[in-house]
């Protein structure tokens, strides 16, 4: 024999091909039948061409003859490497549900320590592609092992590292339970396939031995958890899905510190956009479209909203003024009047926490009537998830600049900005604020004035028009109470100049 090492190589040939494999023709046809696309077909997708480096491609459980020759090969059902997005270095995880459907009796759990501490140690953002339970094995496990174990999680502390460190990204593919499900939550953005995703903490067949029977969709299907906050977004298929992973991490530096990118912009900043004019009504009891007025002021086609389907009365997106990547804050008034219940400040809580951590500039567009209001409020802990907001508003740290667009009443009204800092602020002329809204309380605070009147209903008439330019916003302006009263069409002006200062 030649004195080299084509042997091996043939070997190493064959078994890079028998990982291809993944868990065979029959299951991938199967996965395909199922309408998804194999964890392989994903990595092609998600990344650049030619960009991916797997690590780990040879590990899995081969079967080996009398004389030690491999026989068979069933790879590690999780693949993880190095890629690229958009140039950008990423690291890249999906599972294989063709083999024992991601079940972790058939991985191997330093394969995902090591996916989580290369993104922790080298600063790279992380992708999870989920597709299976990940966690916890099977009683046959168990049975084969010949022991139980106390559970721990191998590698969450790069888990938590990440989250303080790195943009992390989840996508359930599939089915995903138990550690599965926890992977997705672990992360600072993460998205369902409606009607091919489902996120559980145990799957049907253990919560129908307690005694409720659901399906996997009616138990954890994409309506429940794009609407209770658990998941951000939920996409019509799996390139959707994709798409809105790779838009999301193209606002966010690839690692904590890390300055932001700034894109080629050709959309003047002057541009001043005539429906600014008249888009909120004089009707303080009518609503308008916000999402309207964050696409005439930012870049155009800029926008990328994240968790739309709950806390509706926020609207959290990121955007670009002048190419620089700004997270935004937008009440919504089409929704409880932009009123915030509990899941609307722990909604605006996370996202204030997420722009702080990665260093974008905040814009906070404001029309809050206050706190949500009876019960149900009072049920939902609203004031205390509203307090919580409120911290963070105060510990936030990054640039942050407020325009009030019509009311900003109360304790909700003043979680705006934290007052202590230079304020960077503006109203528009619709600008209505104070510790409550005058309408309500007219009639008490009048009440022996409207007593002794021989006409009360002329009576109280005169009073609010008085009241109404008492609380002119130009009357505050005079008591620099507020910084500025701007036309609504230089608003992008405005914004792309504050950017421009603080990203120097």
């Amino acid at each position: 024999m030649k004195n080299n090492w084509k042997p091996e190589i043939t070997e190493l040939q064959t078994r890079q091909l028998l990982a291809e494999d993944m868990g065979g023709s029959d299951k991938v046809i199967r996965q395909k039948e199922r309408g998804k696309l194999n964890v392989r077909e994903r990595l092609n997708v998600l990344l650049d061409d030619d960009s991916f480096f797997e690590f780990g491609q040879l590990a899995g459980k081969g079967s080996y003859s009398d004389t030690g020759d491999l026989e068979s090969f069933t790879p590690s059902n999780f693949i993880f490497g190095r890629g690229d997005i958009d140039g950008r270095p990423v690291v890249a995880t999906g599972d294989d549900f063709t083999v024992r459907g991601g079940a972790a009796d058939a991985s191997i759990h330093r394969k995902f320590t090591q996916a989580e501490q290369m993104a922790a140690e080298l600063r790279i953002p992380i992708l999870r592609m989920i597709d299976g339970t990940g966690g916890g094995g099977s009683v046959k496990m168990i049975e084969d092992m010949g022991f139980t174990y106390v559970p721990y999680v191998p590698g969450w502390e790069y888990v938590v590292k990440n989250l303080d460190s790195v943009p992390v990204v989840a996508l359930s593919l599939g089915p995903t339970a138990g550690l599965g499900a926890a992977r997705v939550v672990a992360s600072h953005y993460s998205v369902m396939v409606k009607n091919l995703s489902q996120v559980f903490t145990a799957g049907p067949s253990i919560v129908e031995a307690l005694g409720e029977k659901q399906n996997k969709e009616s138990l954890g299907g994409s309506h429940i958890h794009t609407r209770n906050g658990v998941i951000d977004d939920e996409a019509q298929d799996e390139y959707e899905a994709i798409g809105m992973a790779k838009r999301f991490l193209s606002y966010l530096p690839s690692f904590v510190g890390e300055k932001l990118e700034r894109l080629s912009n050709f959309d003047p900043i002057d541009r001043a956009d005539e429906e600014l004019l008249s888009i909120v009504p004089r009707d303080k009891s009518q609503a308008y479209n916000m999402r309207r007025i964050l696409n005439s002021i930012v870049d155009k086609d800029s926008i990328f909203e994240m968790g739309n389907r709950w806390g509706r009365a926020i609207i959290t997106a990121f955007a670009r003024l002048d190419g620089w990547p700004v997270a935004i804050l937008a009440s919504d008034p089409t929704f409880l009047g932009g009123s915030w219940t509990a899941d609307t400040a722990e909604k605006t809580k996370r996202f204030i926490d997420l722009a702080d951590k990665f260093g974008l500039p905040l814009i906070h567009m404001v029309d809050n009537p206050g706190f949500m209001v009876g019960l149900d409020a009072e049920r939902s802990a609203t004031i205390r998830r509203g307090v919580e907001t409120m911290n963070s508003v105060y510990k936030a740290s990054v640039p942050w600049a407020t325009i009030i667009i019509r009311k900003a009443y109360g304790v909700a009204g003043s979680a705006m900005s934290n007052h202590t800092r230079f304020q960077y602020r503006f109203g528009w002329p619709s600008g209505d604020w104070g510790s409550l809204p005058l309408e309500g309380g007219v009639e008490v605070a009048y009440q022996a004035e409207l007593l002794n009147s021989a006409d009360p209903q002329k009576k109280i008439s005169e009073i609010k028009s008085r009241l109404e330019k008492v609380a002119s916003p130009f009357r505050t302006a005079e008591k620099f109470a507020v910084e500025n009263i701007i036309d609504p069409r230089a608003t992008r002006k405005i914004l792309c100049d504050f950017v421009k200062l603080v990203m120097r």
